[in-house]
């Protein structure tokens, strides 16, 4: 038989070695194991630490929106234990209370009936406002060890926590009561701060009988009466979006926008579209100033055809324009729709705050406060601390800054405009009051379902030098800004600085 040269075995043999050492393919089998092993604990504590940071972002980040969440029913589960705690101004004014009969029925009771109707809310069939952001403080309680226990050996519930809210009753009452019969709503904040003094919305209710009228309020669909109209009302700006606009063109001409002029007709015709000063006022020959302070429309048209729709767009977005605001509080998103190829004509309303753009009152009181402040924006809150029956704080609300949307000088040129405005234009009624304003009025005109009507407009800060306080006001159907809006501000400016 023939050998193969090489490996001297028969040629056409197939021969199998046999490894001798078997310790080597367990020595490869075990390290291809461990291999494994080691795979599957690196995916694990990955894993496992994903999980943790998630848990730490969310008590970082996320939990204040956890528990003011209306659909975690957490807190709810407390009722056999916890007495809803308090609803309390800062000077100690009881704005919601429980109260509970011999036979230990609780009952939840609002003082005021429905002058903090909306911003409170109601914890009747469901929850609203403040009721519901702050059900989980209001549900849990931080009282001492000792008495919970002592509680709870005799059978009984313990008190909820207290919160305390930056509402200011005395301006919550003059606002109320200044907006009459009017719907609409009156925001009034610090612009340096950021916390709400006052927050006011019609028609309203009674959240001391919401049970009992529950059923009709719900089938009043033509009046919202459950709406906040401050927060989620969302309104023409009218002629209070020229604060935007004068901006945008202070943006684009930053060397020359003080040599402004136009020649006011009283009309001004693009196409189709024709834009009129209101009630065909002829304005003459105006700088951007006095453009400004006499709310020319023709004027902000013409300015709104100059602009780039792109650099407009953008300028209303940094003012939080199709964005969520910077608050817990449930709120509408506030709409600006002028795309870079829209036509003349809305380029000409949308600069003069009509068209589609839509934005809610508490907006206008923060581009208002973010003016006053220098250009940087507050986070706007109701909330000043949360403590305990007894009085121990248990979580402290301090200001703090969410932006800023424009430098010192843009913001006080607008000022400048501004106080001119309060001083010699449209909202001239706030001057010689002993106290300097700044502001600017609207008249937001609309249609709905066949018919028109016209809004009135405020915003507005006092005093120019040292602004103590912010103001937007909107009464629908009021007209014009200087014919009501004005007349409600200063009703509120005169409680502020004279009570």
């Amino acid at each position: 038989m023939k050998r193969d040269p090489l490996t001297d075995e028969p040629e056409g043999v197939r021969v199998r070695k046999i490894d001798l050492n078997p310790k080597k393919d367990e020595a490869l089998t075990g390290r291809k194991h461990n291999m494994e092993l080691s795979i599957a604990a690196w995916i694990f504590v990955a894993l496992f630490a994903l999980l943790i940071g998630r848990v730490v972002f969310i008590n970082l980040f996320e939990a204040e929106d956890l528990r003011s969440n209306p659909n975690n029913t957490k807190a709810d589960s407390n009722t056999d234990n916890v007495i809803r705690g308090d609803i309390r101004t800062l000077d100690g004014t009881v704005l919601a209370t429980t109260l509970i009969d011999e036979s230990g029925n609780q009952t939840r009771s609002y003082p005021f009936n429905n002058i903090f109707a909306h911003v409170v809310g109601y914890a009747t069939n469901g929850k609203s406002g403040l009721e519901a952001e702050e059900n989980y403080d209001l549900m849990s309680t931080h009282s001492s060890l000792l008495k919970q226990i002592r509680a709870e050996e005799k059978g009984e519930k313990v008190q909820g926590d207290r919160v305390v809210v930056t509402l200011d009753e005395r301006l919550q009452q003059t606002a109320y009561y200044a907006l009459g019969s009017y719907r609409g709503a009156v925001v009034v904040m610090e612009p340096d701060s950021g916390r709400i003094l006052a927050m006011v919305s019609k028609p309203d209710f009674n959240p001391n009988v919401i049970g009992m009228e529950w059923e009709s309020l719900v089938a009043d669909s033509s009046s919202s009466v459950l709406l906040n109209r401050a927060t989620q009302g969302l309104y023409p700006p009218g002629s209070t979006f020229k604060m935007i606009t004068t901006l945008a063109y202070l943006r684009a001409h930053p060397e020359d926008y003080s040599s402004f002029l136009w020649n006011c007709e009283g009309f001004l015709t693009e196409g189709d579209v024709r834009i009129t000063c209101y009630g065909d006022q002829v304005h003459g020959q105006e700088d951007l100033a006095g453009a400004f302070a006499n709310s020319c429309n023709t004027a902000f048209a013409n300015i709104g055809l100059e602009l780039d729709n792109t650099d407009m767009r953008k300028t209303a977005e940094e003012f939080l324009f199709n964005h969520s605001l910077p608050t817990g509080m449930q709120h509408s998103q506030s709409v600006f729709t002028l795309e870079k190829d829209s036509s003349l004509g809305e380029q000409m309303t949308t600069a003069i705050g009509q068209g589609d753009t839509l934005v809610t009152p508490l907006h206008m009181a923060l581009i208002t406060s973010a003016i006053a402040n220098g250009g940087v924006m507050m986070r706007p809150y109701c909330v000043d601390h949360v403590e305990t029956n007894d009085g121990t704080i248990v979580r402290q609300n301090d200001p703090e800054i969410y932006k800023k949307v424009m430098t010192p000088d843009e913001a006080g040129i607008l000022a400048g405009y501004m106080a001119r405005t309060a001083e010699s234009g449209t909202a001239a009624a706030l001057s010689g009051n002993g106290y300097t304003v700044a502001g600017k009025t609207g008249s937001a005109e609309y249609e709905r379902d066949g018919e028109t009507g016209t809004h009135s407009w405020f915003c507005g800060f006092a005093q120019t030098q040292e602004p103590h306080i912010a103001i937007a006001v909107i009464a629908e159907d009021g007209g014009t800004g200087s014919a009501t809006a004005v007349p409600i501000a200063k009703q509120i400016l005169d409680a502020f600085f004279y009570g």
